[in-house]
């Protein structure tokens, strides 16, 4: 184990909508992954909700990926790499809870002890959460809340109003991602969870393109892989490529090469004399031909 300094890495968000049917979580996600990139054509939806990403197509001509019926984790990794693959710079997994369903309805089927027969599940999930705290995209995931009505006071009468209680997710989700947002029925947002800081604390209010280009800035903010080279480059004892080398420690991977590449030229013996370049700046007179020369000049 090695101590390092603290330091802001450049970085993609990973953020989460919840809200009750209606609330609008589709169509502020995409209004969000807008924001991040800037090209409807970079942003991808997988599709678990009937198609109902296509419900927005006057938004722009974003891409969307339908599962078809089929929920499984498995499924759901296999699509995000298929966006990865194909360039798209925000993937908005729609929904999050469709996934979580499915393996309730796979730990229901199994025979046997329910509590041990959470070891066939929960690494199923965990697989799924990986692969989207890895991949090199934003990634704007949605969850449905279960739903209850209260009484709220309205023109001076008592009228039910539709309000959302906890996700339909893995218990503990919210901790894996950067941001999370409640939305309400009035389509409001208010941030539950935010570890940027921009939206704690912070009224309601309704999400727009800007909100994506205000996470952006924050992703922006920070060091980049080309910093980090520049560092190596410039390390003159191998004690400073090491030094950086340890306090990157989640770029190791990325920037071996480049690491190895800097440590054979430390490495490397530098030779000890350099060669003498020797270049008289006067020319060189035959005795004899002055000699001639001169007599020459005697006799005229």
């Amino acid at each position: 184990m090695q101590l390092r300094k603290s330091s802001k890495k450049q970085a993609k968000i990973k953020l989460a909508l919840q809200g009750c049917a209606g609330s609008g979580k589709t169509y502020s996600a995409l209004l969000l992954a807008y924001g991040l990139c800037g090209d409807w054509t970079k942003i991808a939806v997988i599709d678990s909700e009937n198609n109902s990403a296509d419900l927005y197509a006057h938004l722009g001509q974003y891409n969307v990926l339908p599962l078809e019926g089929k929920y499984d984790p498995e499924t759901y990794i296999d699509a995000i790499k298929v966006c990865e693959k194909a360039g798209m710079e925000v993937i908005i997994i729609d929904s999050m809870s469709q996934c979580w369903d499915n393996l309730l309805e796979y730990h229901a089927c199994l025979p046997g002890n329910s509590f041990t027969n959470w070891q066939k599940v929960t690494p199923r999930m965990t697989s799924l959460i990986q692969m989207i705290l890895g991949v090199n995209c934003h990634v704007i995931s949605t969850m449905r809340c279960k739903q209850d009505y209260v009484l709220s006071e309205k023109n001076g009468k008592m009228v039910p109003e539709k309000v959302g209680l906890k996700a339909v997710m893995r218990d503990g989700i919210d901790y894996e991602y950067t941001i999370v947002f409640d939305i309400n029925m009035k389509h409001q947002a208010v941030a539950s969870k935010d570890r940027t800081n921009l939206f704690a604390n912070k009224p309601e209010f309704t999400i727009t393109p800007t909100t994506g280009r205000i996470i952006l800035d924050w992703c922006n903010d920070g060091v980049t892989l080309e910093m980090i080279k520049a560092e190596i480059s410039k390390a003159e004892t191998i004690e400073q490529l090491t030094s950086v080398y340890q306090q990157y420690p989640e770029w190791n991977q990325q920037l071996l090469a480049d690491f190895t590449k800097r440590k054979t030229e430390l490495l490397q013996p530098k030779s000890e004399t350099q060669p003498i370049s020797y270049q008289p700046n006067f020319t060189r007179i035959n005795h004899a031909d002055r000699s001639i020369n001169f007599a020459a000049s005697a006799c005229q």
